[in-house]
C-alpha cells in the first residue's frame, strides 16, 4: 500500500491526512473488536473488507476490472483498512505510528502551504484561456483521483471565485439521478463554472460545452486519461480544447509522466493531433501502471530510471503509433448508386416527418411566457431563460412514466437555449457559451407541452379549418393525425420507433395515406372566408364519427409497413451482433483451449522430470 499512500500524498495534504486519520480510526476499532473476542489471537487476513463486496483481491488489477466509481470505493476500502500486522500487539504498534504520521499531516494541512494548489490558483487567475471576452471564468473541468482532494479543492476554488454555486462536483458517491442534475447545471446554468470530478465523470458523460480541462492528479491507467479528455474532445466540439496536466517535478512518478507528455506533444504534431484517441492502446507490451510502479520502487537506480524513460520513448515511436491508428480506423464502406439514392430518399422522408424548428420555437415561446416563464433573445437564434416557474419544474417531476435516472432535470435557469442545431455553437464567436437545443423530447419542452395539453386538450377534438392553396379542387377532405409507435416486446415501456402519420378521408368515406408532411402545405382560413364553408362544416358526412375509419386504415396499411421496416432493421442488427459474439467466443475458446493443452504438456513434462529424478 506504500505506492497508494505516495499517490495520496502527491494529490494533496488533505488527502493523505484524511486517509491516515480514517485508517487509524478503523484499525483502532478493529483492535477493540479483536480484544473483545479473544485477546492475543492472530488476525485473520491482512485486508479487512466486507465479504459481500466480492471484489478482486489485487488493487492494481482492479483498476482495469472495475468501473471508475466501483474502483473508487474499492481502493478507499483497501488503503484505509489494510495492515500487515499478525497480532494485536503488532497492530497497536502500527496504530501508534499512524497517529504520529496523522499529526504530522495535520500540521502540514494547517500550515496552508500547498505548492500544487498555488500552481492551480495561478493557472485559474492568470491564464488568458480561462476567461471569456467579459472577463468571466469560462467552463472548466478539473479531474482528481481522490474524494478528499475533490472536497479540498471545492472549498479553495469557491473561496477564490467568491460564489458557493460556482463549483459543482461528481464522484463515485453521487447517485446517478443527482449526477445527471449536476451535469445539467454545469451545461446550462451560467452560475456553475467549475466541475470537480473523479473518474466517475470520465465514462459516458457528454460535456463538450466546456473546452478546458485540468488533470490535478494523473491516473496510472491511460484508458482513464483518454476517457477524461474524451468528455470535451468529442463530436460536436467546435472550440480548441486545452488540457493542463499537473505533474510534480523531481519525483520518480513525475519523471515518467514528464517524458510521456513531452513525447506525446512531439507525436501529436507529427500525427495531426490523433495521439490522444489511441492512448489507451499504446502500452501493449508493458502497461503504464507497471512502468510507474517500477519507477516508484526502483527509481533511485540511475540505470533502471534510464531504461524506463527509454521504454517510454519506444512506446511512443511514430511508426508504432501509425500502426495503431491504422488498426483502430473504421473500415470504409463503398455505397453503390442504388443504395445511395435509397439513403437519400430516406433522408428526405425523415426531413418531411420532422417537426420543423420554427413550429417548435413558436409554440414554446408563446406557451412558456403564458405559463410565467421569462425568456429573452441574446443572439440571433439563441435565447436566455432567466426564470423557469415552479409549476413547470414540478410538472417535470410528476410526468408519469418518466424514469428520473435517465432523464435530465428541468433547471431554474438556462444560460442559452436554441431551436436550430446551427445555433448550438457560434462558430464566428469563439468562447461564447454552448446552447441547449430545445426539441420535443427535451424535459423542459415536455413539461411545458404537458401543461398546455392539460389546459387545452378539449380544443384538439374540435379540429381546425385549413386551406391547401396547392390543391385547385373544391372537394373538402378530412385529415386525421395518427400517432403510433413500435415497442420492445421484452420491455413494453421502451419505444423502438414512433411516427406521426396522416390519413385523409373524402365525402365517400374513402381513406388514403395523405403523405409524410401534408400539414406544411396547409394555412389557416381567413376570418372573412369562414362563412363560405359553414355548410361544409355542418354536412352530415363530416359530423359522423370518422375517427374509427382513420384508425382502421392506419392499422391495416400504415402500422404494418412501419413495423416491417423496423423489424428488418432490428433483425439485421441482431444478426451482426450474433456474428460478432460468435467470432469473439470462438477466439476466446481457442485461446483457453491452447492454454489448457500447454498446461497439460507442462504438467506431463514435470512428472517425467520427477520420475527421472526418483529413478536416479
Amino acid at each position: 500500500m506504500v505506492t497508494h499512500r505516495e499517490r495520496r500524498l502527491a494529490s494533496s495534504p488533505e488527502a493523505i491526512y484524511q486517509s491516515l486519520k480514517r485508517r487509524s480510526q478503523k484499525l483502532s476499532r478493529r483492535v477493540e473488536e479483536e480484544k473483545l473476542r479473544q485477546r492475543g489471537q492472530s488476525l485473520a487476513g491482512t485486508v479487512l473488507l466486507d465479504k459481500h463486496l466480492n471484489l478482486p483481491d489485487d488493487i492494481w488489477e482492479s483498476s482495469d476490472a472495475l468501473s471508475a466509481e466501483d474502483y473508487e470505493d474499492f481502493e478507499e476500502a483497501v488503503v484505509d483498512q489494510s495492515t500487515a500486522a499478525q497480532t494485536i500487539q503488532e497492530l497497536e504498534a502500527e496504530i501508534l505510528i499512524l497517529q504520529h504520521l496523522e499529526e504530522q499531516a495535520k500540521q502540514v494541512v494547517h500550515s496552508g502551504q500547498d505548492r500544487k494548489w498555488d500552481e492551480l490558483s495561478n493557472l485559474l487567475q492568470n491564464t488568458p484561456e480561462m476567461r471569456d471576452a467579459n472577463g468571466n471564468q469560462r467552463k472548466l473541468i478539473i479531474f482528481t483521483e481522490h474524494k478528499d482532494t475533490l472536497n479540498y479543492l471545492a472549498v479553495k476554488i469557491r473561496g477564490l471565485i467568491g460564489n458557493e454555486e460556482a463549483v459543482v462536483m461528481i464522484h463515485g458517491g453521487v447517485k446517478r439521478e443527482e449526477r445527471r442534475k449536476v451535469q445539467e447545471l454545469f451545461r446550462n446554468d451560467p452560475v456553475a463554472r467549475v466541475l470537480l470530478a473523479t473518474d466517475a465523470a470520465g465514462e459516458g458523460v457528454n460535456l463538450q460545452n466546456a473546452n478546458l480541462m485540468v488533470n490535478y492528479d494523473l491516473p496510472w491507467n491511460p484508458n482513464r486519461l483518454e476517457q477524461r479528455f474524451g468528455r470535451i474532445h468529442r463530436i460536436g466540439q467546435t472550440e480548441v480544447c486545452h488540457l493542463w496536466n499537473m505533474v510534480a517535478a523531481e519525483t520518480r512518478e513525475g519523471d515518467v509522466f514528464q517524458r510521456l507528455f513531452e513525447k506525446l506533444e512531439i507525436e501529436r504534431q507529427a500525427l495531426g493531433g490523433r495521439v490522444f484517441d489511441i492512448l489507451g492502446e499504446v502500452f501493449e507490451d508493458k502497461s503504464l501502471k507497471d512502468l510507474l510502479i517500477e519507477a516508484v520502487r526502483y527509481g533511485d537506480d540511475p540505470q533502471i530510471r534510464a531504461r524506463l524513460l527509454t521504454k517510454v520513448e519506444g512506446i511512443l515511436d511514430t511508426e508504432h503509433l501509425e500502426k495503431i491508428i491504422k488498426r483502430s480506423a473504421l473500415c470504409e464502406e463503398v455505397i453503390d448508386e442504388n443504395r445511395l439514392f435509397a439513403v437519400k430518399e430516406e433522408m428526405e422522408k425523415a426531413e418531411a416527418r420532422k417537426l420543423q424548428p420554427y413550429f417548435i420555437r413558436s409554440f414554446f415561446i408563446q406557451s412558456f411566457e403564458q405559463l410565467g416563464g421569462q425568456l429573452r433573445l441574446r443572439e440571433a437564434g439563441r435565447y436566455e431563460i432567466t426564470h423557469v416557474p415552479a409549476m413547470i419544474r414540478e410538472r417535470d417531476r410528476r410526468i408519469t412514466g418518466r424514469d428520473v435516472r435517465h432523464v435530465d432535470p428541468v433547471l431554474r435557469r438556462y444560460e442559452r437555449v436554441c431551436f436550430e442545431k446551427q445555433y448550438v455553437r457560434l462558430i464566428d464567436r469563439a468562447g461564447s457559451p454552448m446552447a441547449s437545443l430545445l426539441h420535443p423530447a427535451h424535459p423542459l419542452m415536455q413539461s411545458v407541452t404537458d401543461l398546455v395539453l392539460e389546459q387545452h386538450r378539449n380544443k384538439l377534438k374540435q379540429g381546425a379549418a385549413l386551406v391547401d392553396h396547392s390543391d385547385t379542387g373544391i372537394t373538402p377532405k378530412l385529415l386525421f393525425i395518427v400517432d403510433h409507435c413500435v415497442k420492445d416486446g421484452e420491455n413494453f415501456n421502451h419505444v423502438v420507433s414512433r411516427r406521426m402519420q396522416f390519413v385523409e378521408i373524402d365525402e365517400q368515406g374513402n381513406s388514403t395515406h395523405a403523405g409524410y408532411a401534408p400539414h406544411l402545405d396547409l394555412q389557416t382560413i381567413c376570418d372573412e372566408d369562414v362563412g363560405l364553408i359553414d355548410d361544409i362544416l355542418k354536412a352530415p358526412w363530416i359530423t359522423q364519427n370518422l375517427e374509427q375509419l382513420a384508425l382502421a386504415y392506419a392499422s391495416e396499411k400504415l402500422v404494418p409497413e412501419h413495423f416491417e421496416e423496423i423489424r428488418a432493421k432490428r433483425e439485421k442488427t441482431v444478426d451482426k451482433t450474433l456474428t460478432a459474439v460468435h467470432e469473439r467466443l470462438v477466439k476466446e475458446i481457442n485461446f483457453w483451449s491452447d492454454r489448457y493443452i500447454k498446461a497439460q504438456e507442462d504438467e506431463a513434462a514435470g512428472k517425467q522430470i520427477k520420475l527421472n529424478v526418483e529413478h536416479h
